[in-house]
Formats: structure tokens, sequence, C-alpha cells
């Protein structure tokens, strides 16, 4: 009770009563409307149960189409999220199947998915359990192409996601973490606040060392909730968990400037000796704590940042 207390604490300090970026925010960039099926679905397990939002493209015919799992931030739940990434339109353009786990206001009254808490650090146990079974019966129910499943989430859902692409290896194929932190990065709540106001950077758990998923991270430099260091440790342990030591990657910097209106942002590119791609590490510089290209009709969202819901489905449908 005591750490939950002190994270919501935080999470109220930290993003105030409901109050949205300090950056411009506009309609995101896609002409493409959702057209497909948007329903709502329950998963139970033994650790409890888990609503979720699922979004099905027109264009889905039974043949087997890539999934993506849309972990929201705080304060959030299914139906803003998927309107601030505009990821349903986006699954029209890319054919894809969308799926949102929502946070039981009754698990935190601040719907922050719990990646500070020890008991949701592992597989088979609490959060974890509920997101993975929800994943899997998606695929039981529809044509899921298994090469392609990638999770990916903003803030206390990128942390989540980072969890979730090392404790489900086997289930996920690729990782998708927007202003979050590494696994383990906290365990109690000062760990916590400490994490997310200055960064820390912890080695992966022993047991999932060979665990590591390609990732693809976004992270604004004026980032005050979660400070921007914890992009760099979340690409650390990435690459550390992965089966090349961080002694046999290369790495490509690009970087672009402003174009009008837009951030400017810098690219950087892991890979192994022999071209694979480990990592992709996004820095938009002058934005926030909020999804860089998102839409305004969705909260936490920075439309002038490069489009994270559109480079994410990129990485995912192109790692196998």
């Amino acid at each position: 009770m005591l750490l939950t207390t002190l994270i919501d604490a935080w999470t109220a300090l930290a993003f105030g009563s409901g109050a949205q970026p300090s950056q411009p925010v506009r309609v995101a960039r896609t002409n493409r409307r959702a057209t497909g099926r948007f329903s709502t679905g329950l998963y139970r397990n033994g650790a409890g149960n888990l609503r979720y939002k699922l979004y099905v493209p027109a264009s889905y015919d039974g043949t087997p189409m890539p999934l993506v799992v849309m972990l929201h931030g705080c304060r959030q739940n299914a139906d803003d999220f998927a309107r601030g990434t505009a990821m349903n339109e986006l699954a029209e353009q890319f054919g894809c199947l969308i799926v949102y786990p929502e946070q039981s206001r009754g698990a935190n009254w601040h719907g922050c998915w719990q990646w500070f808490d020890k008991a949701h650090h592992e597989r088979g146990h609490g959060e974890p359990a509920l997101i993975a079974g929800v994943t899997q019966q998606i695929i039981d129910n529809y044509a899921v192409d298994r090469a392609h499943v990638g999770v990916a989430g903003l803030s206390a859902g990128g942390a989540m996601a980072v969890i979730m692409g090392r404790t489900y290896p086997d289930l996920f194929t690729a990782v998708g973490c927007h202003s979050g932190l590494a696994h383990g990065s906290a365990t109690s709540g000062h760990d916590a606040m400490l994490a997310m106001r200055n960064g820390v950077c912890v080695a992966p758990p022993q047991s999932l060392a060979a665990n590591g998923l390609p990732i693809i991270v976004f992270h604004g430099d004026r980032d005050k909730t979660v400070h921007l260091n914890n992009s760099d440790c979340v690409v650390r342990q990435s690459i550390a968990g992965g089966p090349t030591p961080a002694t046999g990657v290369a790495q490509v910097v690009h970087s672009a400037p402003a174009a009008a209106a837009r951030h400017a942002y810098t690219r950087t590119v892991h890979r192994r000796i022999t071209g694979e791609v480990l990592a992709e590490q996004w820095t938009v510089h002058g934005a926030g704590h909020a999804w860089s290209g998102g839409s305004g009709r969705g909260s936490y969202t920075d439309a002038d940042g490069p489009d994270a819901s559109r480079e994410m489905l990129r990485f995912f449908i192109a790692r196998r």
C-alpha cells in the first residue's frame, strides 16, 4: 500500500490533474480514417481480469496479420490512447490488428501499469501474466502473423512494454518504448521516484540474460516526468540482454534538422556487426512527456515530433 501511495503521489505531481503537455498539440498527420471494428473484450486468469479494446481493420479477411499490443500511460485508457496515437487509422494502412489492454482503476487509481512493483516483474505473475493472456487470446481467436507481434507503450506503459518483451520473448517479436524505463529500474516507491527523476541503468536479471528483443525507443529531451537518461538505460539493457554482447555492436547516428513547425530529432541505430538491427533510439529535441507525432484528440501528445506510431509499426513489421 505504501509503495502504491508513493507512486501515486509522484504521478499526481508529474502529471498534474489531467493537464496536457506544454508543447503545441495538433491533429495527427493521417488522412485515412479508421473504418474497421473497435470492440471491447475481457480476459481472466489466476492473476485477475483485464479489459481491453481490439481494433480489427476493414481489410481483415482471415489472412494472418501483424498484431500490436498498445499499453497506455497513467491517467489514460484504451480509447484515449487509441485516439492520441492514431494507431487505428494506421492499422488500416499497414494491415494490422491493434489491442489496447486497459489498466483497472481498482489496481491503480491513476490507471498506471505497476512497472515499479516487484510483483509485476516476472513471467507468469501479476500484470505481465494478464497482458500476455490478452495477447494470447487475440492470437487464438484471430488470424495473427506470429512472426510480427509487437508490444509498445507510453511512460508507465512503455516501462511495462519493456517488461513484457523481456519476460515473454516467445510471444513478442519486438518492443516499442516511449518515455519509459528499463526492466527492474525500481522495486520500491523511493527507487521509482529516483529513476523517474534522474534515470537509472540496471543489468538485466540473470535469468533473462539471453532474452533481448529488437527495440525502438522514443523520448523527448525536455521530458520532466521521466528523465531522458532512462532512454539510454532501456537501450543498454536490451543490447546487453541479447545474444550478441555490447562490444559486438556497431552504432550509426542520423540527425535531422527541424522542418517547418517540427521538432528536430536524433536517430541512433544499434546493429550487430552482421548488420542486424538490435535497437533504434529516437531523441526528440524540444519535446516533453508526450507521444511524438500524436493527435490532439488524445491526451499527452505532441504533433510536432516525428510520427512514433508510424515508425513503430515500420519497425515491428521489419522484424522477424
